[in-house]
């Protein structure tokens, strides 16, 4: 088996990472390998020295890769030779001498309650299965802060309408409860109700099509960047766009940081404290605004 194989088995059954970010890590070490094979030749991963590594980052920054893309994929090859070195493939890794770009700290995109308001209660998601779907769709991101592979890879046994809370499988297949308020109870049901009328037979998905199957990534990403476009005139009209909104909105209603973290899904909170600044960056326009002496 070769090395990067047998990396992408231990990454796949014993860290139990999901499908997507293996196929990141195993894309990332392709995309050094190709440049190594493209300037000097075939090499081992014993063979590759810091220098080689920096001409690499170097070629990716020329191409307009972001740092935080680039960051990515260092830190995919830092896993590797870390795997390497415990199998005694490699005698040192050659990442420790890399220093990594530096990333552009970007705020989170969101957008304010006064607009998600008109986003919720002025749109017209239509009549029937469809529109009751929609609805949810998006009030289910506000409410709740889910990522978009958590909704979509939502199950009927997920959602337990006695307790209030529906399980969610985040990243790195970890699960966490979520706990929702009357109003989406209503609206959950009343959803449900029209699904099982509309597609007796179906899948175990909670979120489907008329025919039954469960939603894709694309369908969901569509359905929300129509529906924002018609209120807010943001470039980046994303799922994500709701979460960040979910939780600026917690914070600037006074939820503890470290609630928010749990509701997210956040392994870290200084992943949870971006929020912060951007509460901060909203205050400091509002106070450029309206004091005389600003």
């Amino acid at each position: 088996m070769l090395l990067t194989d047998a990396f992408i088995e231990y990454l796949r059954y014993e860290r139990n990472y999901s499908a997507g970010t293996v196929a990141y890590y195993k894309a990332d070490i392709q995309d050094l390998q190709d440049f190594i094979e493209e300037k000097v030749g075939d090499l081992t991963p014993s063979e590759v020295d810091a220098e080689l590594i920096r001409e690499w980052v170097i070629s990716l920054m020329d191409k307009g890769l972001l740092a935080s893309t680039i960051n990515r994929k260092l830190s995919s090859l830092r896993s590797y030779y870390k795997f390497l070195l415990r199998k005694g493939e490699v005698d040192s890794d050659p990442l420790r001498r890399v220093v990594a770009p530096k990333k552009k700290k970007v705020l989170p995109v969101f957008l304010k309650e006064s607009d998600m308001d008109r986003v919720l209660d002025d749109t017209d998601f239509g009549e029937g299965f469809k529109g009751c779907r929609d609805r949810l769709v998006i009030e289910m991101f506000y409410v709740t802060g889910m990522r978009l592979a958590e909704l979509i890879g939502l199950d009927d046994g997920d959602v337990d309408f006695s307790l209030s809370q529906i399980k969610v499988t985040g990243k790195r297949n970890k699960q966490r409860l979520i706990p929702f308020g009357e109003e989406l109870k209503v609206m959950m049901s009343e959803y449900v109700n029209r699904r099982n009328e509309v597609a007796p037979v179906r899948s175990n998905a909670f979120f489907i099509r008329e025919n039954g199957e469960c939603l894709s990534r694309s369908f969901v990403t569509n359905l929300v960047k129509r529906t924002l476009s018609k209120v807010v005139a943001i470039k980046k009209r994303s799922p994500h766009v709701l979460r960040h909104t979910f939780a600026t909105t917690m914070l600037n209603h006074d939820a503890k940081l470290v609630a928010i973290k749990e509701l997210l899904g956040h392994e870290s909170l200084a992943t949870t404290e971006v929020y912060t600044h951007t509460t901060f960056e909203e205050l400091k326009k509002v106070y450029n605004q309206a004091h005389p002496r600003a």
